[in-house]
């Protein structure tokens, strides 16, 4: 059966896309002038328009990363280049009278690596339950998420937040355009994955963004990853040492530097960096610029983030991905006592006493996890439901064949259910071993109440807005449930710790 060839026009022209399996498809459709040659390190610029028909039915570049995370099947990788601010549109076939829900998704992987194009983020399932679905690249790495604009000369200008600026860009072709392809305007959820969930709740707090977005949902938001401008400096001036570059003269290097060797040399400022100071990492956005003026965090307190409803969870046992890819948390005794080393005995002893089985190793992974993720939970929680309605979960779903690898209910797993990969073949594998109903119930479960919020901004029945009384949680599994501040002795342990530089 042959796709159907399908045309939309858009401010800058007609691009074509392909109806399959009951839905439209856009692949690759750029939302912004390629960031290359004068332009790297620069703002992005809105795109030029194009004459004639442009094809949108396959995916372009993803953002120049290591080779081994841009594998798009058995042997397939998808090809990498500067010129990778492009976005994704899956569509419903049919459409109601009424224009839809619009759901744009931010990939995670820790500002170093992700693309729209991996077969998870399909987004087919989502938009066949009723939504338009938007999947966004953004410069990753040393090329978007390390800010180098201190290193900024007259000849050669480097700007910050580069990777933000382009998600912002991203909404506004949202704002400007969702409409020619079925969507709502102004019911725009934007939602995100690790660091993605951690871009997207930064947005709460980017003055600009008012208005491009009506719903927020932050799936396992990293803590650590955002910093002031004297320790983007830092980080700066570390890179243009580690390249071997004058940091009076390093813009001209970084300008004329290969994207591999640039990606090669972050993964070393990180090693050395990460060592240095209490849970800091050096990508990710700045604050006390014009475009974030304060920690996002702090922003929320204040009340000067935007008051839109927020979904906000973690997963049960979010640290044991790490144990096998990215090994960046700390989950080993040797690496936990190493980074308290320079935070000091008081501070040590009041968080490590929520972890009475420590140095055990379950104790070492429960901590990475919490200090990592759960911490940034329970921070985003706390300060937004002081403004604006706040939804707090807890994914502790995993079918048996996770639970036998070792994995559980880790980092990412919740995604198998937003993007409903229990359905797919690969699903089938998982759910082999006689976990098929559990996982489509809570695939169910979890899409009815992303959906929900994504219309109303309320996720169904059922599940109460977080406050600082009760503090409920809706806990994903076998049986769904609300439970009252479940992990009250971590929390609490935590809550100074909600962002440390």
């Amino acid at each position: 059966m042959h796709d159907r060839i399908i045309r939309a026009t858009i401010d800058a022209g007609v691009v074509e896309g392909f109806t399959r399996d009951g839905v439209h498809r856009w692949r690759s459709i750029p939302y912004a002038a390629p960031p290359v040659g004068p332009l790297r390190f620069r703002d992005p610029r809105p795109v030029q328009p194009w004459s004639g028909v442009r094809s949108a039915h396959a995916y372009g570049k993803c953002a120049p990363q290591h080779r081994m995370y841009t594998m798009t099947g058995v042997g397939k990788y998808q090809p990498m280049g500067e010129d990778c601010l492009t976005l994704n549109v899956v569509a419903p076939e049919r459409i109601d009278d009424e224009p839809l829900p619009v759901m744009v998704f931010v990939h995670g992987g820790a500002y170093l690596l992700g693309s729209s194009a991996t077969p998870i983020y399909d987004g087919a399932g989502l938009a066949r339950r009723g939504c338009v679905y938007v999947s966004v690249n953004y410069r990753l790495g040393p090329l978007g998420c390390l800010d180098l604009s201190a290193l900024s000369t007259p000849e050669y200008r480097i700007e910050s937040n580069l990777f933000l600026k382009d998600l912002l860009l991203a909404l506004r072709w949202v704002r400007n355009n969702i409409a020619v392809f079925g969507g709502d305007p102004d019911k725009v959820t934007i939602f995100g994955e690790s660091a993605g969930a951690q871009a997207v709740s930064t947005l709460l707090a980017v003055p600009s963004a008012k208005g491009l977005f009506a719903q927020v949902i932050a799936e396992s938001p990293a803590a650590g990853m955002t910093r002031s401008v004297e320790t983007s400096a830092m980080y700066a001036a570390r890179f243009a040492e580690i390249l071997g570059l004058d940091p009076r003269d390093a813009a001209s290097g970084l300008m004329d530097a290969d994207p591999a060797v640039l990606v090669d040399q972050v993964n070393t400022l990180i090693r050395v960096t990460t060592k240095d100071m209490f849970g800091a990492f050096p990508l990710g956005p700045t604050y006390g610029t014009e475009l974030l003026p304060q920690h996002p965090i702090d922003a929320m307190r204040a009340g000067a983030a935007h008051p839109v409803p927020l979904i906000v969870g973690t997963n049960a046992e979010e640290a044991r991905l790490f144990t096998r890819v990215l090994k960046l948390l700390p989950i080993s005794e040797r690496r936990i006592e190493s980074l308290w080393a320079t935070v000091g005995i008081e501070g040590r002893d009041r968080v490590m006493s929520a972890y009475p089985e420590y140095p055990a190793p379950s104790a070492c992974l429960q901590f990475g996890g919490d200090f990592t993720f759960s911490s940034a939970t329970w921070a985003l929680a706390e300060s937004h439901t002081q403004h604006a309605p706040t939804y707090v979960y807890r994914y502790d779903y995993a079918p048996r064949t996770l639970t036998w690898s070792g994995l559980g209910a880790t980092h990412a797993t919740e995604l198998l259910a937003v993007f409903d990969v229990y359905r797919s073949r690969f699903g089938s594998l998982l759910t082999a071993a006689g976990d098929r109903k559990s996982a489509r119930r809570v695939s169910n479960e979890l899409q009815n109440r992303w959906r929900a919020f994504s219309r109303t901004g309320v996720p169904g029945e059922g599940w109460p807005r977080y406050d600082t009384g009760d503090r409920p949680v809706l806990v994903f599994d076998k049986d769904i449930r609300v439970e009252l501040d479940p992990e009250r002795e971590k929390r609490i342990a935590w809550q100074d710790f909600a962002h440390h530089n």
